[in-house]
């Protein structure tokens, strides 16, 4: 018998999904997080999770993870010292950028630029220089690199090192050349060179994009290399780590640790793939994503199954060239502070979190300040003799005591200050969704509202009432969906070239030549793995735009689809998605930029969620009466066990609906029902 399991490190808790790779049967476990190393909760997670479901540790094959070690260290700009090598006279492309200016230009406006995460002081020139057609127009100066590294290295401190010459996307062979003269003198570092890391034109984009590579990886290589340890002492020599990649897919430890560019959006990436897994399977394949957690909350556009995904990846304010997720983040989650200024009396919440630690006020492990998760308690909609992820309790005094101050700082009364910081968060969160919708061309009504993560489902009825958007989906074990993403994702790579060329002047047959080549060399990696070219699934894209734009859309397809209708096909798809964003399309001039291949290892199923047992009545699945307050009243109703709800049952609202690792709403005037994939839906009352 062997298992895999589904790990994702949240900003508050710790997600586990362990499943049995035989008979596709999972458990669940949720602990607290540990800020100062995320590894030490990952592994009190594991000796949980076994200890509850009898799981033998070494029969435990495969951990897939999301992890947010490399997008912290980018936010709280704790990465490694950069020393950066570029094509003499190109020293400051990175102070040069693209002139951008977050905020505008307005007289008031003052930006301050941080600090670059490879400082000019740390940068050399090689003598070097390849055209534009990848011919070399000068021959790398060996010796002189070897001395200018020497005197780079005497400057000491440097951790990690970054090679990106000119023209490097068509031709890398001066960036390989020089990154084993580097070798030799930083043996003990780690070095990327762009030709490796991001193969693409836009000088800007792939110096950043290498750079900050080289910024995260010393910190990401040592957090695998040390986590691989304690899973191979605690599990076997043969267990083998996967980590979620910003783009949805996973990516073996070696590779990870190699490019954690890719890993900047890990965290965020599981929860779409799980919410897409349970959706689709129910026939829903236009959904909103909402993931809300202790600390932030991320929503998604999934349109035909598929995530959007875009070809950068921006953390904080560092944009870099990597593809990730379409996924907007906001700063309100089940531990997000309320306050109340004094200047303007009027109730703030987030984006400050309480965290893991000292957490909600109810959590009683130190918090004092009143957050979302306390005015949840307070109204009633967090029961307090309901436990947190099956062990944890909750204390319905100390929020009181903490939205109290709340309500006396604004000067309105306990329920109105808990309500009311529950509305402030709703509105903060229905902002996000609109950036994913609305401002995209896409109206929130035309789709499905996914909600989960720990406090997703408290919140979910009201934010289906703002969004319009139904039925609202409450997927099986949500307050764990991330992991269930992380362990039921695909191992993947990819393999990009520059192409710049019109669509017109290419043939179909060109076109699936270069794009099988590219197939190859995506699978090189899979193969490494383990993983055999049988099992390999692949998809094609490209980047196009119309001649002369300063941007360019990405098409998907596959070798079919081209062999069947030709250039046409990528054409015509462009010509859609330019439609859709921006309300008009042109009938000729399209110039493709980039071609890629990607390449995903074929995926195990997992057994079907176990409903309750048929002819239960909706009474002897009612754990106790309940009530709590809405719109200005407190309104009586229902606490029901969902592990005992099926498929004939409709549980009308006000109710509330628990399970192990979170708690559902319904409000008046709504009512839910279990579809026969197990997700709990939403629909105002007939």
């Amino acid at each position: 018998m062997s298992y895999r399991l589904g790990v994702d490190v949240g900003g508050t808790f710790t997600d586990l999904l362990l499943i049995n790779e035989e008979t596709g049967e999972t458990n669940t476990a949720k602990v607290p997080s540990t800020p100062e190393d995320s590894s030490i909760g990952v592994l009190n997670g594991i000796a949980r999770i076994c200890d509850e479901s009898g799981v033998d540790p070494k029969k435990i094959n495969r951990v897939m993870h999301g992890t947010t070690v490399a997008t912290n260290a980018v936010l709280q700009g704790k990465g490694s010292v950069v020393g950066l090598v570029t094509t003499a006279g190109y020293e400051h492309t990175l102070q040069v950028a693209r002139s951008f200016c977050p905020g505008g230009l307005g007289g008031w406006v003052t930006f301050n630029k941080k600090p670059l995460l490879a400082p000019l002081e740390l940068t050399i020139g090689a003598q070097e220089r390849m055209d534009a057609d990848g011919k070399v127009v000068r021959d790398l100066d060996e010796a002189k690199l070897r001395d200018d590294l020497t005197a780079l290295k005497a400057k000491g401190g440097i951790e990690a090192l970054t090679i990106c010459f000119i023209n490097a996307h068509i031709n890398g062979e001066n960036e390989v050349k020089a990154k084993a003269i580097a070798q030799e003198i930083f043996s003990d570092v780690h070095i990327s060179i762009s030709s490796e890391v991001v193969p693409e034109m836009q000088e800007y984009e792939r110096t950043e994009t290498t750079v900050v590579n080289s910024y995260v990886r010393p910190e990401v290589a040592k957090y695998v290399d040390n986590l691989q340890g304690a899973l191979k002492e605690k599990m076997s020599e043969d267990t083998l780590l996967s980590i979620l990649r910003s783009d949805g897919g996973l990516a073996s430890g070696r590779a990870s640790a190699e490019s954690p560019v890719n890993l900047l959006m890990s965290g965020p990436a599981g929860g779409v793939t799980g919410a897409v897994y349970f959706c689709s399977r129910a026939g829903y394949d236009d959904i909103l994503t909402f993931d809300m957690g202790g600390t932030s909350t991320d929503v998604a556009l999934i349109q035909n199954s598929k995530a959007r995904v875009r070809r950068e990846t921006i953390v904080g304010d560092v944009r870099v060239r990597a593809p990730s997720v379409d996924v907007r983040t906001v700063g309100a989650g089940g531990g997000s502070l309320a306050f109340v200024p004094e200047l303007t009396k009027a109730l703030r919440v987030g984006p400050e979190s309480a965290g893991a630690v000292p957490g909600p006020a109810c959590y009683m492990k130190g918090g004092e300040q009143a957050t979302v998760c306390d005015a949840n308690v307070v109204l009633g909609y967090l029961p307090s003799d309901a436990q947190l992820g099956g062990a944890m309790e909750i204390n319905r005094d100390a929020s009181i005591k903490a939205v109290q101050l709340i309500a006396d700082a604004a000067g309105i009364s306990l329920m109105e200050a808990a309500e009311g910081i529950i509305k402030v968060a709703n509105e903060a969160m229905f902002g996000a969704l609109r950036l994913v919708s609305v401002e995209q061309g896409y109206d929130p009504r035309d789709f499905a509202l996914v909600c989960f993560g720990g406090a997703g489902p408290l919140h979910a009825n009201a934010m289906g009432v703002l969004a319009q958007s139904w039925p609202v989906i409450i997927p099986p074990g949500p307050g764990v969906l991330c992991a269930y993403g992380d362990a039921t994702t695909q191992v993947q790579d990819e393999a990009t070239r520059t192409y710049i060329r019109m669509a017109e002047d290419v043939s179909s047959d060109t076109l699936i030549a270069d794009l099988l080549e590219l197939q190859e060399r995506a699978g090189e990696s899979l193969v490494a793995d383990g993983i055999p070219t049988s099992d390999h699934e692949v998809t094609f894209q490209a980047d196009l735009r119309y001649a002369g734009q300063a941007f360019q859309i990405t098409v998907e397809f596959t070798e079919e689809d081209v062999r069947a209708k030709g250039m046409d096909l990528l054409k015509d798809s462009f010509d859609r998605e330019h439609e859709q964003l921006f309300t008009f399309k042109l009938d000729d001039g399209h110039e493709i930029l980039m071609i890629r291949a990607v390449v995903k290892a074929k995926a195990n199923a997992i057994a079907e969620y176990t409903l309750g047992e048929a002819g239960t009545s909706l009474e002897e699945c009612k754990i106790q009466n309940t009530s709590f307050y809405y719109e200005g009243q407190e309104h009586n109703g229902a606490l029901y066990d969902r592990n005992k709800l099926h498929d004939a049952l409709t549980v009308p609202g006000p109710a509330i609906i628990t399970e192990m690792d979170s708690t559902t709403v319904v409000l008046p005037g709504y009512e839910a029902k279990v579809d026969k994939i197990g997700n709990l839906l939403i629909n105002p009352a007939a």
